[in-house]
């Protein structure tokens, strides 16, 4: 269980984030189209997790836009943009904004990536979402960086995540 704060209030995870060097969890999401879609979707692609609470907050929107730049000279690489949100509202949200190179994802239908991937939060204002969380894959799922956000409202280290692929 990793302890995070929101505004300066202790709250928890489930558990820790994938090891660095370990195999990512498979999960299931659902797209803008309502598909299911899971690692394989991916296959053989670098991929970006963006892990955030909602795209309807201001860090969650700038962490999506600045990934977003960066997605468009790199398209080796997945940007993955998971949030609680529904696809419906992540379309709105990603046509507003004029994000084209992520690709956002639901938990809409289960919260096991959510649990697997250690970012559950349980207990606060925002228990049953995700903490903010950063992993990078690499093109066979094997994790190359992990960032958990200490404060749920700061924004992750770019910098790290993006020198990882």
């Amino acid at each position: 269980m990793a302890n995070i704060t929101l505004h300066g209030t202790p709250i928890k995870t489930n558990g820790e984030l994938p090891a660095v060097g370990g195999q990512a969890p498979d999960f299931h999401l659902v797209d803008g189209d309502l598909n299911d879609v899971n690692l394989a979707t991916y296959a053989g692609k670098k991929k970006l997790l963006n892990i955030v609470p909602s795209l309807d907050t201001p860090t969650c929107a700038t962490s999506t836009r600045k990934f977003n730049e960066f997605a468009k000279q790199h398209d080796d690489v997945v940007m993955l943009v998971i949030s609680a949100d529904l696809p419906f509202a992540q379309k709105r949200f990603c046509g507003a904004e004029g994000v084209d190179n992520v690709l956002p994802l639901s938990l809409m239908r289960t919260r096991a990536f959510a649990k697997d991937y250690g970012v559950l939060i349980e207990d606060g204002p925002l228990a049953g979402i995700t903490a903010r969380a950063v992993v990078v894959l690499d093109a066979d799922n094997r994790v190359l960086h992990t960032e958990l956000v200490p404060e749920i409202g700061d924004e992750p280290n770019y910098d790290a995540a993006l020198a990882a692929l």
